[in-house]
């Protein structure tokens, strides 16, 4: 019989039961078999999955698996450049926007206070979710591995935490976003850029005490909410260091 080794790097581990991962494993199979299908066979998410390197050259998801490879697969590379590597996807996300399952909404709450698009929407079938990321190329975040593991799926990622500050930290750390955070730019709620609102150019929305007890204010233009230097600006500023520590 056939037999081919693999050996997965990082987080892949985590899909892989505890004697197998960090180490090769010996895979054996007979006739023709497509290198992604060896791979999901082993409990891998293909979505999480960038480079694939068989005898130290980078395939695609249609390579065959011949006799005595040697494999190694890579996790999705945010913070390295591959361009010259063959990708199993049609390309990176540079431009890191996110569609969350129905098990993330206080993830998306935080990413958002932290400046990132984030839809999310309580309601949203499985179908839905993976058609967004899709057309309008998000990442589609999940605690419903099942989701990650479907086959339409291009990017994709499976958060391991069940706690939000742990799994906003985790999310930062796998992205390498730290250096995007930006406070105040997006409505927690609703996901919609916010506006400046001062005493000057304020919203009538806004009410005449908010503006002579604040001269500085962000207002959400899609669901009305407004934001204030205070309490809940020093809670977002504690917030930050807090998830990057964590993300370190």
């Amino acid at each position: 019989m056939q037999h081919a080794t693999f050996r997965f790097y990082a987080e892949l581990n985590e899909f892989l039961p505890e004697d197998l991962r960090y180490t090769r494993i010996t895979h054996h199979f007979e006739g023709n078999v497509s290198i992604k299908e060896m791979i999901e066979s082993l409990g891998i998410s293909h979505a999480e999955i960038d480079l694939i390197l068989v005898n130290d050259d980078s395939v695609d998801f249609t390579y065959l698996v011949q006799d005595r490879d040697r494999v190694t697969v890579y996790p999705v590379f945010e913070t390295f450049d591959i361009s010259t590597a063959v990708r199993v996807r049609p390309r990176p996300l540079r431009d890191s926007r996110f569609v969350l399952d129905a098990h993330l909404g206080r993830l998306a709450s935080y990413l958002r206070l932290l400046g990132f698009d984030a839809i999310f929407n309580n309601d949203s079938s499985d179908g839905e979710l993976v058609t967004i990321s899709l057309e309008e190329d998000r990442i589609l975040l999940a605690r419903d591995r099942s989701l990650i593991e479907s086959g339409q799926v291009t990017h994709g990622y499976w958060v391991r935490n069940s706690r939000p500050r742990q799994q906003v930290a985790e999310v930062v750390r796998r992205f390498d976003l730290q250096g995007q955070i930006a406070p105040f730019r997006r409505c927690a709620r609703c996901n919609t850029l916010l506006e400046t609102a001062g005493r000057k150019t304020g919203s009538p929305r806004l009410s005449d005490r908010a503006r002579e007890r604040h001269d500085f204010l962000k207002r959400c233009p899609g669901c009305a909410r407004s934001y204030r230097r205070g309490a809940h600006s020093e809670r977002v500023g504690k917030l930050i260091p807090l998830i990057v520590e964590g993300a370190g």
